[in-house]
């Protein structure tokens, strides 16, 4: 199997793997009555998303998310082909995430929910909501750079990915769902048919990510 294939597969494992413990996590809170909580859902998505970064950054980087990648094309540390290859994957591994909750919760369970698509909360304008999910996706994406992408990085695999986005659901998920992800948001609202405030979460992530990496790639990345 040619490299950018084994590339792209973990690409879409890894994708599947966050938003179905991710969006899983939001499912099982409103199935349990919300037992789960905000804390819960936080740590659920952080301990995935090192889990599958850290087990695909050998193999792909371990992006995971259209955002980061977006990044990376911006900052020439992709080529164009292959990043558009890696979005592609992300969006047909969360899809397939998606799908698979809705077959496992029942109607009373996932439709008040959408099976965990982020949504904007009431009271919260759009332009407020863009720049909410382009800060959150800015700090996302400055510790992806920080902590794999600089070769001073301190060798923790995704941990510090995950916690960022642990930390960051915390504070935003009451606010915009803290998806952080366009794949995140994209494969659960297909699943459920919920395109709500939809591009709130490409706008958002892609304008926090291309800050971020252009930041770090211009300004504090060592040269060689």
């Amino acid at each position: 199997m040619q490299d950018s294939m084994k590339a792209c597969v973990a690409e879409l494992i890894g994708a599947f793997a966050l938003t179905f413990i991710g969006a899983g996590s939001i499912c099982v809170n409103s199935y349990t009555g919300n037992q789960v909580g905000l804390l819960g859902i936080a740590v659920a998505h952080g301990l995935i998303l090192s889990i599958a970064v850290s087990a695909t950054m050998n193999l792909s980087g371990g992006h995971l998310n259209p955002a980061v990648t977006f990044g990376f094309l911006l900052t020439g540390k992709i080529e164009r082909k292959l990043g558009l290859q890696y979005i592609a994957s992300q969006l047909i591994g969360a899809t397939l995430a998606g799908f698979f909750l809705r077959g496992f919760f029942p109607d009373q369970v996932r439709q008040p929910i959408f099976l965990g698509t982020p949504d904007v909360a009431v009271g919260v304008t759009t332009s407020a909501a863009i720049v909410i999910e382009a800060l959150l996706t800015f700090l996302l994406v400055f510790a992806v750079w920080g902590t794999a992408v600089d070769e001073r990085a301190p060798k923790i695999g995704g941990f510090g990915i995950g916690l960022t986005i642990c930390a960051d659901i915390l504070v935003g998920g009451p606010l915009t769902g803290a998806s952080m992800n366009p794949s995140r948001t994209f494969g659960p609202a297909l699943a459920a048919w919920h395109w709500n405030n939809h591009l709130v979460y490409w706008i958002g992530p892609f304008l926090g990510a291309a800050a971020a990496a252009i930041l770090y790639n211009n300004l504090l990345l060592k040269k060689r």
